[in-house]
Formats: structure tokens, C-alpha cells, sequence
């Protein structure tokens, strides 16, 4: 044996070499080893192996091969009571994913265990009896009781949305299964209702039982202040007492007690006390002046007190001024002043009178309103503003008037007319609304436009008119009077005619082809200013009274720019007219005379001078006036048995001219 396999002295082995020193365990560096390099199952220690030649690596394995196999098999172990977890989680949803919970009932009715679909029917089959009864609904307290009618209040079971509520939906939350499994809960039914129908009907029981609570409120009369207070009254929950309501819609028996608070008004005496002292009292205390450009205005408590009203906004009352109604007061002081005055053309004396423009001022009501809320709780001596308008200048201004040279008369004409009230009241209802007409140059009057439809709410009633070549009565019978009177003053003016149209027969006290008449909608007298200088038309009406003839007068003012001449030929082409006898109840007996064509020349000269500068011919055809015979209607004869005729069309006759 050599030394070197010798043990050292005292028992203690050598040293050692080659294979023997590599293998053996270091508990050191183990230790090191392994906490450096925790174990990580599944993953190969190869660095912790020798190599394929069978030469160690050099390094040492931290985890003994029997602890890695038992990682290992716990892991497994625990993947497996997972997927057994997990099947089981996929059965209870299979079981009881879209079902309601067991157990559970909605307003007394048993839907537990059901699909969704189920569930609805369920409680519709369970609910069908008691929404189809009345509601017998009291006050308590009191002896008021009302039967409702639930469709009247449009109460209904939403079944879908109750069951969903209770559950009854599909779902994978875990609390879900776990409450199908271990019992559901009694739950309310949704219920719709009509908002508005249910507020009636619970008001119209607050007023038979209850006591309504009167709001404080701060008005204004007579420049004065007004209180109102307020009152505590007795009333319902609403939102209480619907939901009761609602309740017994769905519970045995659909009876319900209701219960009377006390409520308390919005506005109370403090709000209307605060209301007064920060408005009210102030705004009445004194006068308010408002300048409008050189034109102050000074409003007294009483005038503009009617624009002023305290409105409740956030359990407070708060100042209003209402700018329209401060406006129409204004304008009753200051005679409308955003509307400027024309100049207009009078008759003073009998001789034509420019009255001077009178320019205004224009404001929005909001400007004023704002203004005067400035103004209206300042103490006396402040309460005085200045309300921003522009000038707003009249369409005839007085110049403008004054260059239109009326200055003179330039025509004038009168008819007569037997007689008769109705003629009295139409011919001077259409002279009324002609007169003081201002013709400006160019510009071309309409007696349609200017009297307006012949109607009582116009001031017309019925007189005789000509319709169809006989007379009748109608409203605005004899306007043509006036008509032809106003037509016979343009025509010897001068003026341009536009439009007219002769009565159908001559009427004697007209003069012969020289008259008019007028048909509202259908025939005007149209003529047109064509001179340079403005035309002023004036009427005047001589009443007839019993054995007494009235008259019309036109009278035409402006600057004479014609002379007028007239000739007229002989009648000629004379017709004759027939008889005609009527049965109807409205007919007037009426002697016919010829009808004839006549001619009138209007022959015009410039003023002083007997040169003729032009001449305009109207030719006139007046029909015969048709003699009438009035006769009673004879009796019927008996109805022959013959079949129905085809029904005719029938033309209306067109509109007759007035007479």
C-alpha cells in the first residue's frame, strides 16, 4: 500500500482524488445551490447531469429525483379537481342558467324553477284574476271611498320585466346558480301605469278628502299691493299613494287605505314677506318717468301696476314686468309713439288743408321693460330712465304733402235717389269709407278694395239689386249709386279710366251712358290717378226721408290739369222687351221698357283754352228691361210613374250688378 492510500494520522482519512472527491456532497454548497436556483417542476435540470461521454459536468442536482416526481403529481392532482370543479360549475348553468331562482314567488305567485318564458305565463295565469277586478281605494280618517277602474289608469303587469327582475334572465354569475340552488325570495310585480291618469284620479280624491294648501302670493290692483296668504293644507304623498295604488292592483282583494299628510306650502309667510319688502312695496311707492328722446312720460302706481306680477320660482316669489302690457300702457299716454303720424289733406272751411306729419319714436318692449325693472324698486327720486328708441319717420311726410298741389276743386257730381231706407244705410256706408281718400300720382283706386265686401258685420243690408235682368233684393243693394256718382266726378277730373262697367238697362236717374256699377268679386270701378299732383276724393250724403229725395256728392280737389267736355249721342239701335211671368216668391212686378245703344264723347282741353287736345268715346248696349208678371205658383200635378232622369249639370248664372 502506498501513502497515499494511507489515513492520516490519528484516524483522519487523507485527502482524496479523482472520482471519489467529485461525488461527494458538499452541504454548503447544496444549500447555496439550491436557493439560488429554486425548482421550477416540469423544466429538466440537464446542467445538473453528466454529459453523453459519461464525464461529470461539474455541477451537482439541488432536488433529489423522489421530491420532483412529487411535484409533479400534485400539480396533475390539482388540474384534475379543477376540471372537475369546472364541469360541475357548466352543469349548474346547464341546470339553472335561465331559470328563476326555486322558491321564489313575484306578488304571492310561484315562478320558482321556471324558464323565463315559462315563468311570464305563469304569472300572467296567476295575476289574470285580481288585475281584472276594481280597485276599491278609501281616505283614511275620513268616509271617502272611489271604485277605480284600473285600464282607466292604465295600470298593467309588465310579466317579462317581473320575472327578469326575479332573476329570470340567462346568466353565469356564480351568485346566481348559487340562489337557484338554495331558494329565491317573494318579490313585487313591475307595474306600468298612465302618470296623468293616476295624479287625476288621486286630486280629485285630495279634493273630497283632503284640504288643498293655498300658496303665498303678492299681486297688484289699482296701484295698490295685494297678499295672499299662505295656508297649510292636507293632502297625499304622490308618490306614496301611487305606489300603493299600484300594490293593490296586484294583491288579493285590489283594496287600498290611503293616508292624508300635511303639506306644507312652497311659498310661506316668509318668502311673501321678503317678496314685498324686496318688490312689491317699492314698486307702488311712487311715480315712474321714462323720457323717450325729448318726451318724458310719467307713470303713476296705478297705470303701470297692471304690468307687474310677483311669479313663485324656487319656494320664492320674484318681480316680472311684463314689457307688452307696459308697452300698451305707454301708448295710451303717449298716443302709440313707435307709430309715426302721415300728413293728410283735409277740408277746413271747403278748402283743402295740409295737417303736418308727426314723426315717433320706435322701442322694443324688451328695452322698456328692462328700463322700468331699473326703475320700479328705486327710491323716490331715482326712479327716472331714459328708453333708447329711434326716430321713426311717417311715409307722407308734411313736404311731401304740400308739393302734392291739392289746391282746388276739380270736379264735382250728384245723384239723386228716390226714397228707401236700405238706400240711406249702403249708399251712405260706401260714402263713409270712400271719403277723405288721398289718390297719390300713379296710383289707381279700387271701389272693391276701398268699401270692401257688402256685408252686415260691414255695415250693409238688403236693398233691391239687378240679377238676371230683373230685380231682387240682396245685400248692398243701391252701392251703385254711389258707383255712378263717384265715376261721373273722375270722368269729368279727368282721370284715367281703368275699369267700369254700365248696369245691364238703363236706369233713368242716372245719366245715360255715363253711370256704373259694381259686383263684389265679379265687377269694380277701377280708375287711375295719372296726373302729377295728388287727387282728394270728398263725399257728402243728403239723406232721404219720407216724400223727400236724398243725394250723393263726390267732390274731386287737387291742381286742374283738364277741362272736360262731354256729348252724347241719340239712342239708337232700339230693342224691344219681353214679358216674363213668374211663380216664385221672391218676384217684383215690373214694367219693361226698350233697351239701346248711345254714345258719350269725353272731350279734353288744357285749362283756358278751347283747343282740344283729345277725345275718348264710351259706348253703351243697354239691354230691354223685361216687363214682369208675378203670378201665384200652381199646384203641383201628380207625379207621373216614369223612371228617374240622368241628373243635368246646371251653370250657375254669373254675378248680377247691384242697383
Amino acid at each position: 500500500m502506498s501513502s497515499a492510500d494511507e489515513s492520516a494520522p490519528g484516524g483522519a482519512a487523507g485527502p482524496r482524488t479523482g472520482r471519489d472527491a467529485a461525488t461527494r456532497p458538499d452541504p454548503e454548497r447544496e444549500r447555496a445551490d439550491t436557493a439560488e436556483r429554486p425548482f421550477v417542476p416540469g423544466f429538466p435540470d440537464t446542467h445538473d447531469e453528466a454529459d453523453d461521454t459519461g464525464h461529470d459536468t461539474g455541477h451537482t442536482d439541488p432536488v433529489p429525483p423522489r421530491r420532483r416526481r412529487g411535484r409533479r403529481v400534485a400539480a396533475y392532482a390539482l388540474l384534475g379537481l379543477l376540471l372537475v370543479l369546472g364541469g360541475l360549475y357548466v352543469a349548474a348553468y346547464v341546470v339553472a342558467g335561465d331559470k328563476v331562482a326555486r322558491g321564489t314567488t313575484v306578488a304571492g305567485v310561484d315562478i320558482g324553477g321556471q324558464p323565463q318564458d315559462e315563468a311570464a305565463a305563469t304569472l300572467e295565469a296567476g295575476l289574470s284574476d285580481r288585475v281584472a277586478q276594481p280597485l276599491d281605494v278609501s281616505v283614511a280618517g275620513t268616509d271617502v271611498t272611489r271604485q277605480l277602474d284600473p285600464a282607466a289608469l292604465g295600470l298593467a303587469v309588465d310579466h317579462e320585466a317581473s320575472v327578469a327582475d326575479a332573476g329570470g334572465r340567462r346568466s353565469w354569475s356564480p351568485e346566481r346558480l348559487w340562489t337557484y340552488f338554495t331558494g329565491g325570495e317573494d318579490l313585487p310585480a313591475v307595474v306600468d301605469s298612465d302618470p296623468a291618469a293616476v295624479e287625476q284620479a288621486l286630486a280629485e280624491l285630495e279634493q273630497a278628502a283632503g284640504q288643498p294648501a293655498v300658496e303665498g302670493a303678492v299681486g297688484f290692483e289699482d296701484g295698490a299691493v295685494v297678499v295672499t296668504e299662505p295656508t297649510p293644507g292636507r293632502g297625499f304623498d304622490r308618490e306614496a299613494a301611487a305606489q300603493r295604488i299600484e300594490d293593490a292592483f296586484v294583491a288579493e282583494g285590489g283594496a287600498t287605505e290611503l293616508e292624508l299628510a300635511d303639506i306644507t306650502p312652497t311659498v310661506d309667510a316668509a318668502d311673501v314677506e321678503a317678496a314685498r319688502a324686496a318688490f312689491a312695496d317699492p314698486a307702488v311707492s311712487a311715480p315712474v318717468t321714462l323720457t323717450f328722446g325729448d318726451t318724458p312720460v310719467e307713470l303713476a302706481p296705478a297705470e303701470f301696476s297692471p304690468a307687474l306680477r310677483m311669479e313663485a320660482r324656487d319656494g320664492g316669489l320674484v318681480g316680472v314686468v311684463d314689457g307688452a302690457v307696459l308697452k300698451d300702457v305707454v301708448d295710451d299716454r303717449v298716443g302709440d309713439p313707435g307709430r309715426p303720424v302721415d300728413a293728410s289733406i283735409v277740408l277746413q272751411d271747403g278748402r283743402p288743408t295740409v295737417v303736418p306729419a308727426q314723426p315717433g319714436v320706435d322701442y322694443l318692449p324688451e328695452t322698456l321693460a328692462t328700463v322700468f325693472q331699473g326703475l320700479v324698486t328705486a327710491p323716490a327720486g331715482s326712479r327716472e330712465g331714459v328708453v333708447e328708441a329711434t326716430a321713426a319717420e311717417p311715409e307722407l311726410t308734411t313736404e311731401e304733402a304740400e308739393a302734392l298741389g291739392v289746391t282746388e276743386l276739380v270736379s264735382e257730381f250728384t245723384t239723386s235717389y228716390p226714397h228707401a231706407s236700405y238706400r240711406n244705410t249702403n249708399i251712405g256706408r260706401a260714402a263713409e269709407l270712400i271719403d277723405g281718400t288721398l289718390l297719390l300720382p300713379g296710383e289707381t283706386f279700387s271701389m272693391n278694395d276701398t268699401v270692401g265686401e257688402r256685408t252686415r258685420e260691414n255695415g250693409f243690408t238688403e236693398g233691391y239689386v239687378i240679377s238676371d235682368g230683373i230685380l231682387r233684393q240682396d245685400l248692398g243693394g243701391g252701392v251703385s249709386q254711389m258707383a255712378t256718382t263717384l265715376f261721373n266726378a273722375m270722368f269729368f277730373a279727368g282721370l284715367e279710366d281703368v275699369e267700369h262697367k254700365p248696369h245691364s238697362f238703363y236706369i233713368d236717374r242716372y245719366p245715360v251712358g255715363r253711370e256704373a256699377t259694381v259686383v263684389w268679386g265679379a265687377l269694380d270701378l277701377r280708375f287711375k290717378n295719372d296726373t302729377e299732383h295728388g287727387v282728394l276724393i270728398d263725399t257728402q250724403l243728403d239723406a232721404s226721408s219720407p216724400g223727400s229725395p236724398g243725394s250723393i256728392t263726390v267732390r274731386m280737389y287737387s291742381t286742374k290739369v283738364w277741362d272736360i267736355e262731354e256729348t252724347t249721342s241719340e239712342r239708337h239701335n232700339f230693342t224691344q222687351p219681353s214679358t216674363r211671368t213668374l211663380t216664385t216668391p221672391d218676384c217684383e212686378p215690373h214694367t219693361g221698357y226698350r233697351g239701346f245703344d248711345v254714345d258719350v264723347t269725353r272731350i279734353f282741353k288744357r285749362p283756358g283754352s278751347g283747343e282740344v287736345v283729345r277725345e275718348e268715346v264710351f259706348s253703351t248696349t243697354y239691354t230691354p228691361s223685361d216687363t214682369v208678371v208675378c203670378r201665384a205658383p200652381q199646384p203641383d200635378p201628380a207625379p207621373a210613374p216614369t223612371p228617374p232622369a240622368a241628373p243635368e249639370e246646371t251653370i250657375a248664372d254669373p254675378a248680377a250688378p247691384t242697383g
